[in-house]
């Protein structure tokens, strides 16, 4: 009886052990292909840090909006980076956001929406461009509560460049126009620079061999006040730790504010 006992034990210990070790297969399965699909970690996979929990998220490539690029580009989908940003938005596992920026730019309307989704996460977060952050990556760099930029890091601010049939009327330029003044905009509401010297940057035509705009290392885009710092990536984690440091202490001031309150509701109230 004992042995009969003892035997189906260790077939309901092998069973778990079984079951344990299919269910870490498919965690590492699931990691495994966000990583290779999204280039991201998802958020159960936060490291547990008593400083907070990090999210990081790389723009790398070419930023893909609505035309699929060729299979032999590296691209970053925004129909994966909005949807990641808004769980990040929604996560009470995340304090802050840590955006890797290594792009050469792509579609503006993709671009754009991402940085509008990064500057009103409503947590903190910190850019830092490695390599480039180039046309569109611009307002995406800016578009953190703070940025960086490795010193060997550059970026390349030119006009709107319009690919497949162009229309020569008016409304054609006035559309374009229209697009360039959006861009503008986001970028001098979201740093220091000021708008005529972005302007000067973006038009000029002795920098660039066949195109018209300017290129800026890291130094030259602190300088221009384009970029807050430069620095690297322990620079901008210790930032955002900081950033999120403050978060904290600023909720736990108001939630002391509102439970004073209503205690003194009370004690009038009685």
């Amino acid at each position: 009886m004992e042995n009969l006992k003892y035997l189906i034990e260790s077939e309901e210990s092998k069973t778990k052990d079984s079951e344990e070790e299919k269910s870490k297969q498919e965690e590492d399965t699931e990691l495994n292909q966000n990583i290779k699909e999204y280039g991201i970690l998802s958020i159960p996979e936060l490291n547990k840090n008593p400083r907070g929990n990090i999210q990081f998220l790389p723009i790398i490539g070419q930023i893909e909006g609505h035309n699929i690029e060729n299979s032999q580009v590296k691209t970053t989908k925004y129909e994966h980076v909005i949807p990641h940003l808004i769980a990040i938005s929604q996560s009470d596992e995340v304090d802050g956001l840590l955006i890797i920026l290594n792009t050469v730019g792509g579609d503006v309307e993709a671009g754009l929406a991402i940085s509008e989704l990064i500057s009103h996460v409503g947590k903190p977060t910190v850019s830092l461009v490695l390599g480039g952050g180039h046309s569109i990556g611009v307002p995406i760099a800016v578009s953190a509560n703070y940025s960086f930029i490795a010193a060997s890091a550059t970026m390349t601010l030119h006009p709107v460049r319009y690919n497949g049939t162009t229309i020569g009327v008016p409304q054609t330029f006035n559309y374009l126009r229209q697009i360039q003044n959006r861009i503008t905009e986001f970028i001098v509401k979201n740093s220091g620079i000021a708008e005529t010297k972005l302007n000067k940057l973006m038009f000029e035509t002795t920098q660039l061999a066949l195109d018209v705009g300017t290129i800026v290392n890291g130094n030259d885009a602190v300088e221009l006040k384009l970029i807050d710092e430069v620095g690297g990536l322990t620079d901008a984690t210790e930032k955002l730790f900081g950033l999120i440091d403050e978060t904290k202490k600023s909720s736990n001031t108001k939630i002391k504010k509102i439970k004073n309150s209503v205690n003194k509701k009370v004690i009038n109230e009685n």
